[in-house]
């Protein structure tokens, strides 16, 4: 059922992409900018890593967890930041459709909320774009 949708809202976007004349373009192996979207799309949901397997929304500081079903969860590496579609309350809050996400993007995309302050990551992240 949910994969039928996502063809029919594809087929969507293709039709609005070929009536305004937009090439269609695929990102690859590069995963980075699908992740990127969808951090555009969710930045007001973002929460960062605050102790073992314990995240805090960075807008209202709520203490949630990655949901035990979630791929991020049984990664064995977990994300700094991330953002999700919802929060689900059962014994804890939990954060559904999780994607990891990178600080910078948070400050691009959210520059109202977000901003980033440490100035050896910020001079860090310049030499790596001037190499």
């Amino acid at each position: 059922k949910t994969l039928r949708k996502v063809r029919e809202i594809r087929e969507q976007l293709m039709l609005i992409m070929q009536s305004l004349k937009i090439p269609h373009v695929s990102c690859g192996t590069n995963w980075d900018v699908v992740r990127k979207a969808i951090c555009s799309a969710y930045f007001t949901h973002a929460a960062t890593l605050k102790g073992v397997g314990e995240y805090q929304n960075l807008r209202t500081a709520l203490k949630c967890q990655l949901h035990p079903t979630s791929a991020l969860s049984g990664m064995g590496f977990t994300p700094d930041y991330v953002v999700y579609h919802e929060l689900v309350m059962t014994s804890k809050e939990y954060m559904m459709c999780a994607t990891a996400v990178e600080a910078i993007w948070l400050a691009e995309m959210g520059s109202m909320f977000f901003s980033i302050k440490d100035s050896s990551y910020q001079s860090r992240l310049v030499s790596k774009a001037l190499h």
